[in-house]
C-alpha cells in the first residue's frame, strides 16, 4: 500500500477502506465488507504526539474494538505504537455516543516533525475486519527545557538485542511525565509542566502529586487534565516516589503532627480521588518499638529534621507487608495491618545500628554482599526478590558527632533474597557498570517479568547528566541514553517500563 504524503497542519487523508473483511461465512457480506465507515480531517493534540481522527458511517454501531498502530520510522527497532479501544472506553472518555454515526479517536504516541503512517483496525461484531490506512503529518516538537530533544545516544539499540520493553517513562521535574522509545525518540511529553517526581502511571493514565501542596493531578494519555486534592488537613505536601500499593497507591508526605513538622517520614495508601486508605507514620512506629525494647528514641527521631527520608515503597504480597527505603538508615519491612517491625536491612556502621532494639530486627548479609546505601526505588521481582538503585551514598543528616556509614564511588542495581526464619539476606545480584557511574541521589532500576532493566541514573557525572540505560536478561547493556541535568535529578529523577507496544483502553 502506498500513503499520499500529507501536509503538516495535520491534516489526514484516509487512503484505502475497507481492505480486508474476514469473519463471515458463505457468499453474505460480513459487517466489514459492508461497512461504510470513513475517517475525516485530523485534529491536533496538545502536543505534537498526540491527534483526534474523525470516524464517520452507520457501521460505528457494530463496531466492538478499535485498534491502531504507528509505522516505526527506518532503522527502528523499537516495536510500533500499539493501541486498542473498546467503545465502552470511548463513551466514557466522550469520544463516543452509543448509537450515533460519528466518533472521534484519539491517537497518541506519534512521532514529531514526521508524517506518520498509521493502520487502523476496526472489528465488527461479527468478527470480521475493516484495515483502513492513514497517514498523520505533525509538527516539529521543540523542548522549552532544550534537554529530551538533545539525546546524546553514547549506546544503540539493535535489531539483535533482546529486551523485553520497548518504551519507559521518565520522570521530569520541569516537563513532567516525559515517554521515549528504545531507540531515543521521544513519543509523548505532558501537555501540563510539572515536576512529576511524584507520580505513577495507573490504569492508563498519570497520576502526580504536587510537590507543594497535597493536590493530585490527573493527566490522560490523550491530554485530558483533571485535578483532585488528598482528603487530609495533616498533610502538607507530596514528596520522592508515588508505588503500587496493596489496594491503591503508595505516596510519601509531609505532615503536621501536634504542632511538629513530621518530614520524610509518613507513607499512606490513596485513592487517584484523594482518599486515604491507611497509613504509616515512622516516627512513631520506630519510636514507640524502641521505647517498648529499652531505647530512648530522641537522638535518633528528631522532629523538624529529615533524620529518615523516606523516598521509595512497595508492597509485598507474600506476607501482607510494606517495604519503605529510608535514605539516611536502612530499608525497613513492616506489617501492612499492624505497623510491627518484620525485619530492618542496612549498613551496620551507620548510627542506627547503635540502638540495642533496631539492632535486634537486622538482617545479616552475605559477606561479599552489598548493604543498601543511599539507597532507592524499592521494588519487588517477579521472582519474590527485593530490588533496589543501591546508590553508595552516606548519610547525610545525622548528628554531626555520630557515624554516617560507608560510602561508594560507584552506584549499582542489587538483588536480595531474604530469609526471615534465619533473619538472613543474601545479595544474589548485582549490575554496577563496571564501577562506571556514581549517582549519589535519586535514580532507579525496575525489571520487567523477564528480568529485563530499565535504570536511570539521574545524577551522573557528579549531577551534570541522567543515563537511562537499558539491560536484557543476562546483564547486558542493550542502550545507554545521556541527558542533560538543568537542576539537581531535574531530567529523570525515576524511571520505569510503559507499555506503548500494546496498550489497552479498555
Amino acid at each position: 500500500m502506498s500513503f499520499l504524503k500529507s501536509p503538516r497542519n495535520l491534516t489526514i487523508i484516509a487512503l484505502i477502506s475497507i481492505l480486508s473483511a474476514c469473519g463471515g461465512g458463505g457468499s453474505d457480506p460480513t459487517e466489514a465488507s459492508a461497512s461504510d465507515i470513513a475517517v475525516g480531517t485530523s485534529l491536533s493534540g496538545p502536543t505534537p504526539f498526540i491527534s483526534f481522527l474523525p470516524i464517520n458511517g452507520s457501521s460505528i454501531k457494530k463496531i466492538i474494538r478499535y485498534d491502531y498502530t504507528i509505522e516505526p520510522l527506518p532503522g527502528s527497532v523499537s516495536k510500533p505504537v500499539h493501541v486498542s479501544y473498546s467503545p465502552d472506553a470511548l463513551i466514557q472518555k466522550k469520544y463516543l455516543t452509543g448509537g450515533a454515526d460519528t466518533m472521534t479517536m484519539p491517537i497518541f504516541g506519534l512521532y514529531a516533525g514526521n508524517s506518520n503512517r498509521i493502520k487502523i483496525l476496526l472489528r465488527f461484531s461479527d468478527n470480521s475486519v475493516q484495515e483502513i490506512d492513514t497517514a498523520i503529518s505533525t509538527p516539529v516538537y521543540v523542548d522549552p527545557s532544550g534537554v529530551y530533544d538533545h539525546v546524546n545516544i553514547l549506546k544503540k539499540r539493535t535489531e539483535n538485542d533482546k529486551i523485553d520493553f520497548d518504551y519507559f517513562l521518565m520522570k521530569s521535574s520541569t516537563n513532567g511525565p516525559m515517554v521515549v522509545d528504545t531507540d531515543g525518540q521521544i513519543r509523548w511529553v505532558s501537555p501540563l509542566a510539572i515536576n512529576a517526581y511524584s507520580s505513577i502511571f495507573s490504569e492508563n493514565k498519570f497520576i502526580v502529586g504536587d510537590a507543594d501542596s497535597t493536590d493530585i493531578h490527573i493527566i490522560e494519555l490523550d491530554g485530558k487534565i483533571a485535578n483532585t486534592v488528598l482528603n487530609t488537613t495533616n498533610y502538607q505536601k507530596f514528596h520522592h516516589n508515588i508505588d503500587s500499593g496493596k489496594n491503591a497507591l503508595l505516596g510519601e508526605f509531609n505532615t503536621l503532627v501536634g504542632g511538629e513538622d513530621n518530614l520524610e517520614s509518613t507513607l499512606a495508601e490513596f485513592t487517584p480521588s484523594g482518599e486515604i486508605l491507611n497509613q504509616w507514620d515512622f516516627a512513631a512506629i520506630l519510636g514507640n518499638y524502641m521505647s517498648s525494647n529499652g531505647d530512648d528514641p530522641s537522638t535518633f527521631i528528631r522532629p523538624g529534621v529529615d533524620w529518615f527520608h523516606m523516598n521509595a515503597s512497595t508492597y509485598d504480597a507474600s506476607d501482607d507487608s510494606i517495604i519503605a527505603s529510608s535514605r539516611e538508615n536502612f530499608v525497613i519491612k513492616i506489617d501492612y495491618h499492624t505497623g510491627n517491625i518484620k525485619w530492618i536491612l542496612g549498613d551496620p556502621t551507620k548510627y542506627w545500628y547503635t540502638f540495642p532494639s533496631l539492632r535486634a530486627k537486622a538482617l545479616n548479609l552475605n559477606a561479599d554482599g552489598l548493604y543498601p546505601i543511599g539507597q532507592h526505588a524499592i521494588s519487588m521481582t517477579s521472582d519474590g526478590f527485593m530490588m533496589l538503585f543501591n546508590n553508595g551514598a552516606p548519610s547525610y543528616n545525622q548528628p554531626s558527632d555520630k557515624p554516617t556509614g560507608a560510602s561508594r564511588s560507584y552506584s549499582a542495581v542489587s538483588v536480595y533474597s531474604i530469609d526471615t526464619t534465619y533473619m538472613s539476606a543474601n545479595n544474589i545480584w548485582n549490575f554496577d557498570y563496571d564501577k562506571s557511574i556514581s549517582s549519589r541521589i535519586c535514580s532507579s532500576a525496575y525489571q520487567t517479568a523477564n528480568r529485563s532493566t530499565i535504570i536511570s541514573y539521574a545524577t551522573a557525572n557528579d549531577g551534570s547528566n541522567a543515563r537511562l540505560v537499558g539491560l536484557d536478561p543476562a546483564g547486558n547493556v542493550v542502550f545507554d541514553f545521556e541527558y542533560t541535568n538543568k537542576s539537581t535529578c531535574s531530567s529523570s529523577w525515576n524511571a520505569n517500563v510503559i507499555r506503548f507496544e500494546d496498550l489497552k483502553i479498555m
